[in-house]
């Protein structure tokens, strides 16, 4: 094949992908829509693309989120099976489209690069605030290398011939030279004033430092679901500061009052069983055999509901994050019935899309009617 030959290959290959790329979505648009995900033991579709498809997390919200947008408009699956428009840049158009705009809006970003549509979605809704940044940065060694002074030493040294003899001890010769630069220091950390409340803070931190805050924001994770690092900080800070106080006596121990026994309480003992046999982790296991294993919203929850006289014991107590705490409440009592406790708020961002930003919309949120 030349080479004209063989770019025509390359273009029909590439409509065919194009257009398998639009089945697909399609295909998965029908499946969310039936929530045929919970059938498989997944809590949401971005957990189905993930766990049982294996996509990566950038791959499975882009997804996620051109399926959202292919539901409320037809209009943008065909750009995709035309080439118009990308994956990339369907998380940028996602925030800025609406029923009413969508004609003028989406053939803006036609042809667009990621950073391309990023701009064209901050002309059409400029920030109104300066945006709260969350940047995590890896920090390189630094090689330092020897000084002119040091490299001079080091060439003028001429080489020395000893003569030993059969028997003897050849003398040490050490050469001497000046000591290895001292590592780099750590920068220090800076603030920087953006406005009369508002400043950015440069931070450098070890591995274990994020690692700990990762932990932090799945601990807190009922008490602060979505919470942004300012808010975890703040809150861990505030807390050592009211344990110092309480120590000083700066506090005045308030009135301790009786609370109410609740039959559907789970006692102290066998929550600290469950969760030590558990490690803090979910313990649902998939069609697959896969488990959980969430850190995030995890809870105790009854295998056999209390609604049907399943007792707070550690042999029928798990630890199940609480979408599969919910997902267990569906499959006894049925959709119709949870449904009834569902209620809507504003929908917490996901520990998925820490990287991608909250999903646009709200979340029905359901009471844990099963236990």
């Amino acid at each position: 094949m030349n080479a004209r030959d063989l770019s025509s290959h390359l273009a029909a290959l590439l409509r065919k992908e194009r257009e398998a790329m639009a089945d697909f979505l399609l295909a998965l648009a029908l499946f969310d829509e039936k929530k045929l995900w919970r059938d498989l033991g997944h809590t949401s579709l971005f957990c189905y693309l993930r766990r049982e498809l294996g996509l990566s997390a950038g791959a499975a919200q882009h997804r996620k989120t051109a399926v959202e947008l292919i539901q409320r408009f037809p209009a943008v699956e065909a750009a995709l099976r035309q080439g118009r428009l990308c994956l990339s840049s369907v998380c940028e158009l996602a925030k800025v489209v609406t029923p009413e705009n969508v004609a003028e809006v989406l053939p803006r970003f036609f042809g667009l690069s990621r950073r391309e549509a990023e701009a064209v979605a901050v002309s059409i809704q400029p920030a109104a605030a300066i945006p709260r940044r969350e940047v995590v940065m890896p920090l390189r060694a630094t090689v330092v290398a020897p000084s002119a002074a040091v490299r001079e030493e080091v060439a003028s040294v001429e080489p020395t011939v000893v003569e030993v003899h059969p028997g003897e001890t050849p003398p040490r010769m050490d050469l001497v030279l000046a000591p290895p630069p001292a590592p780099a220091p750590r920068p220090p950390d800076s603030e920087q004033p953006l406005t009369a409340e508002l400043s950015r803070f440069h931070l450098t931190v070890s591995r274990q430092f994020m690692q700990t805050l990762e932990r932090t924001k799945d601990a807190l994770s009922h008490s602060h679901p979505g919470a942004s690092t300012e808010e975890i900080l703040m809150a861990c800070m505030q807390a050592m500061l009211a344990k110092k106080a309480k120590q000083r006596g700066l506090v005045q121990r308030p009135l301790e009052t009786p609370r109410p026994s609740r039959p559907d309480h789970i006692p102290a003992h066998v929550r600290r069983a469950v969760m030590k046999r558990s490690g803090g982790r979910c313990e649902w296991v998939f069609d697959n055999g896969e488990r959980c294993n969430s850190t995030y919203q995890v809870e105790c929850d009854h295998i056999i509901p209390k609604a049907l006289g399943g007792r707070a014991t550690v042999e029928n107590t798990r630890a199940a994050c609480r979408g599969h705490n919910q997902l267990a409440a569906r499959r006894v009592f049925g959709d119709a019935f949870m449904d009834r406790f569902a209620r809507t708020r504003r929908k917490p961002v996901s520990p998925h899309s820490r990287f991608f930003g909250a999903d646009a919309g709200g979340r029905s949120e359901e009471r844990d009617a099963g236990g």
